[in-house]
């Protein structure tokens, strides 16, 4: 892929590789095993300048293009992927204030990229996930202010943040046409943190659940049209899809490494495991597969970046790609016998972690239908 990457893409990456190598992965066990936000860690990817990497100059980004953050995201979440997963978090944030916010929003950029302000989005309810047009959360308008009454779960840094965009409906009976995204301040009245999930892995990023009861906020922290914030959510979700791809990219490429350097020292019979040929073709199907992951990832972002609508793009990456990095994650745990089901081993830990990315940003039976959907427009 070097050839094709400019000599900034190239610099980017190794800059974001060393730190990688050199701070994230040294900590990496430790946020699993402590679960507790990695705050220098993502500060030291702010003070990098990567929260804007594909932000518009415009907005205070350094205006590279979404082929660079899949580069970026590949490396981080190489060294660890919840700290891949906390960098989508920034970077998503800024964009869809960027593309859809007012005045009042714009201004929370800079703070976003310096990494002093922390956001967090909140979509997903107790009782509602991929049926985002079944949400109850409301949001009824008073006067000059919303008041915004429900719960939201799974909502990643909710307990670190300094205000959520929450997606709540303002016409409860238009089902996804009537959904709105308003920014609420996490220190308002009527905000209260709910129970830490405890989760399999990507540990360290705060999930929790968030009650709002009777949350008044002015009508100015309303992000765009008013019962527009579906159609608003699907535009942008092309964008995360590519970002949690190269998520779990980053971790499939870990973890084949991981799984090479296993098989070229552990002997049994006399021999490197390496030489054998059941190992020999589970590595063998880990490099082609990253490869044609990456491959489809960085087409769907080229196509973006020229401006073409990529929604079955996204849905082919995200779809393959987390599906691949499973199950060579689950393979690269194989060739690690026993040891690796132990956690001194890097390969528990990814093979824990990459698990979510089949279910994030839509989960991979939800890809299916999209790329369904769209093969079905193209040759109506």
């Amino acid at each position: 892929m070097d050839h094709f990457y400019t000599e900034e893409q190239v610099m980017l990456r190794d800059s974001v590789r060393r730190f990688a190598g050199d701070v994230i992965m040294p900590e990496a066990s430790a946020i699993d095993r402590n679960d507790e936000f990695p705050r220098a860690l993502y500060k030291g990817l702010a003070d990098l300048g990567l929260f804007g990497v594909s932000l518009a100059e415009v907005a205070g980004g350094s205006g590279l293009d979404t082929v660079t953050a899949c580069i970026v995201m590949e490396e981080i979440a190489r060294g660890s992927g919840a700290l891949g997963n906390a960098y989508a978090i920034p970077v998503e944030a800024a964009h869809f204030l960027h593309q859809h916010g007012n005045d009042f929003h714009k201004s929370l950029i800079p703070g976003i990229l310096s990494g002093d302000v922390i956001p967090a989005t909140a979509a997903t309810e107790p009782d509602c996930g991929s049926d985002v047009a079944a949400m109850r959360t409301l949001a009824q308008s008073d006067g000059d202010d919303y008041v915004i009454t429900g719960t939201k779960a799974w909502v990643t840094f909710g307990r670190i943040a300094d205000f959520i965009m929450v997606f709540a409906k303002t016409d409860k009976d238009a089902g996804h046409k009537g959904i709105s995204c308003i920014l609420v301040e996490t220190d308002r009245k009527g905000v209260s943190l709910g129970k830490s999930e405890e989760l399999l892995g990507m540990h360290g990023l705060e999930d929790c659940q968030i009650s709002f009861d009777n949350v008044r906020v002015p009508v100015k922290n309303r992000i765009g049209p008013e019962n527009e914030a579906f159609k608003m959510a699907m535009g942008n979700f092309n964008f995360s899809r590519l970002m949690m791809s190269s998520m779990a990219l980053g971790m499939a490429q870990a973890a084949m490494e991981d799984a090479i350097a296993y098989a070229k020292s552990r002997k049994q019979f006399g021999s490197e495991i390496i030489k054998f040929q059941a190992i020999q073709f589970m590595l063998a199907d880990m490099s082609k597969d990253i490869a044609a992951s990456r491959l489809l990832i960085h087409h769907a972002a080229r196509l973006q970046d020229a401006g073409y609508s990529i929604a079955k793009e996204a849905a082919h990456a995200k779809l393959f790609t987390t599906d691949m990095a499973m199950l060579h994650a689950s393979n690269a745990l194989q060739i690690h016998g026993g040891n690796g089901y132990s956690k001194e081993y890097r390969i528990e830990r990814i093979f824990r972690d990459v698990r979510l990315s089949q279910i994030y940003e839509g989960t991979n039976q939800i890809q299916r239908m999209i790329i369904a959907r769209q093969l079905e427009k193209e040759f109506a």
